[in-house]
């Protein structure tokens, strides 16, 4: 499996690294709430509308967050054409009449709202999220269609464009409500989503059909305005596609929130039926608590402890397998089951061998041994026993290698911690806090595991090997190929290559390249991560269904 990188010592950062970053993440953030810009958003207005964000913010029960999920959608991708803030579109969920909702609302100051490759991603990811944890939909629907430039890209493969459909039919079979209003274009295969809901509302002014006038004329030579065409009134009165006709963006947004108070509630997860009073966590700063770089040590129970209810937290097997620490705790009066990296140096006892008494060895924090595999595996299987959601905390290096780490069996012992995560059917949330490298991202419930939420701090770093690592070795195989081609290579060349390696591989790292590419659900600071964690559990309570826990054949 992978190896992690021991070779060098950090330089320990400056005392204003957490400050800057989270300075960077709020000004970035802000670059991509402006969507299109000052003057795209005065465009809207002009024409009566809000904007995607000003929409949600009065859909919303007020004085209640609206918890944003890929913000960072297509952040520094699409350059030659302009960009492509948040992917053209805001998702994320928020209280309707006291209950959570998945919003998903095209922001038509970014290319009229088009769908680019990353935007057919997003809206799938979001319809996803919903689907898993039954949560209602509303759609607020403001887009030209797919952006015809890069339509090889999104319309045919099974995660783009169609799939938005699919997974709109599928959530309606399973009674999982929908509703949609039309406030602003919407055009072509996009027609269907809303027409596909349990409700469509549409105001004044909108658009709605398969091909707008100039299409039509040029398709079949018919001369028609918008409003015959495809205007609230025809649909309203005519074709009797519209449920409710509104004069405007207020009106159609009081009608969506009128209707969602009169939707039954579902049961509620069996996990969320032992839910408890929420207790007071101890109040702590994590950003003193975890370096930003990853050179200080932490013990990560306390990391626990200030994320949970009345700091309680009940460890299994804490002398065993340390450098994963499981247990059980309670987050907004929730029962959780968290596995978590730990990040101090750890004093192993081993078993003894030719001579007598026991030995030690120097435990790595952050590396997964064989034993700390064999204890998470079981802890998984005990949480999906109990039926009670997991929380990994994942800030990995890797799984160990050498000789004496693959003969204890770090490989068949490491297979059955990924088989555990793979099929366990409790609620999965991860929130990456530090390094997430090669297999072991795979080990803390990465997102080819199918989190519910996957959440990382601004200091999470992404890839299959750390820079250093990375770098390192790349520059070894690319000097070897010089080598071979007869070509030597002076100290100059050589500082030169690794700059330019670690540089392209350091900027990959990043955690907003990884939320770019939906990779991660969100980049949030680690001080709202109690809240955030709550509400993804309050998220997680409204499926109400889960499946046997089965794993198939268990490496033993």
């Amino acid at each position: 499996m992978t190896q992690p990188d021991t070779s060098t010592v950090p330089v320990p950062p400056p005392a204003s690294a957490w400050p800057d970053a989270l300075a960077r993440l709020a000004a970035d953030r802000a670059t991509v709430h402006a969507g299109g810009g000052a003057r795209a958003q005065q465009r809207q207005h002009d024409r009566n509308r809000l904007t995607a964000r000003e929409r949600i913010r009065q859909l919303i029960d007020v004085q209640t967050p609206f918890d944003e999920l890929m913000t960072f959608a297509g952040w520094e991708m699409y350059g030659d054409v302009g960009g492509c803030p948040s992917g053209g579109t805001v998702t994320g969920i928020g209280q309707i009449q006291g209950r959570p909702w998945m919003i998903i609302a095209n922001d038509a100051t970014v290319k009229a709202g088009a769908f680019f490759p990353i935007t057919a991603k997003k809206v799938i990811r979001a319809q996803t999220i919903a689907l898993e944890n039954h949560l209602p939909v509303v759609y607020l629907v403001d887009s030209a269609g797919v952006y015809l430039p890069m339509q090889d890209e999104i319309f045919p493969d099974q995660d783009d464009f169609g799939r938005v459909f699919y997974l709109n039919a599928r959530m309606s079979a399973r009674g999982i409500p929908q509703i949609a209003a039309i406030m602003g274009n919407c055009v072509a295969g996009g027609a269907y989503l809303p027409v596909m809901c349990d409700t469509l509302i549409m105001t004044e002014g909108s658009g709605l059909y398969l091909a707008g006038p100039a299409l039509v004329k040029a398709a079949i030579g018919q001369v028609v305005d918008s409003e015959e065409l495809g205007g609230a009134g025809m649909h309203a009165s005519i074709a009797g596609t519209v449920d409710y006709k509104e004069p405007d963006d207020a009106a159609a947004l009081r009608r969506i929130r009128a209707l969602a108070d009169l939707y039954a509630q579902g049961d509620p997860a069996p996990f969320a039926r032992r839910r408890k009073e929420t207790l007071p966590a101890p109040e702590r700063d994590l950003t003193d608590l975890v370096g930003f770089d990853g050179s200080k040590t932490y013990d990560v129970r306390d990391l626990i402890t200030a994320m949970v209810d009345g700091g309680e937290f009940h460890e299994f097997k804490p002398e065993y397998g340390e450098t994963l620490v499981c247990g059980f705790a309670r987050a907004g009066g929730y029962p959780v089951a968290f596995v978590a990296n730990q990040r101090t140096v750890i004093k192993k006892k081993l078993k003894s061998g030719s001579e007598p008494g026991l030995r030690t060895r120097i435990e790595v924090g952050g590396v997964i041994y064989g034993d700390s595999a064999d204890k998470a595996a079981r802890f998984i299987m005990d949480a999906n026993q109990a039926g009670v959601p997991l929380v990994f905390l994942s800030d990995v290096t890797g799984f160990m290698v050498g000789r004496d780490s693959e003969q204890e069996g770090i490989i068949r012992r490491g297979a059955k911690l990924v088989n555990a995560v793979s099929n366990s059917v409790v609620p999965k949330i991860t929130i990456i806090t530090g390094g997430s490298f090669g297999a072991g991202n795979y080990a803390m419930n990465g997102k080819a595991y199918a989190p519910r939420f996957l959440f990382a701090w601004p200091s999470a770093k992404y890839a299959v090997m750390s820079g250093n690592a990375a770098a390192k070795t790349l520059m070894d195989i690319q000097l070897a190929a010089l080598k071979r081609a007869g070509r030597e290579s002076d100290d100059e060349d050589i500082l030169r290559l690794y700059d330019e390696v670690k540089s392209k591989y350091d900027t990959e790292l990043d955690p907003r390249y990884a939320a770019a590419r939906l990779w991660v659900d969100e980049i949030i600071e680690p001080n709202d991560t109690r809240d955030r964690l709550i509400r993804a559990l309050e998220a997680c309570a409204q499926n109400p269904d889960q499946e046997e826990f089965r794993v198939g054949v268990f490496q033993v």
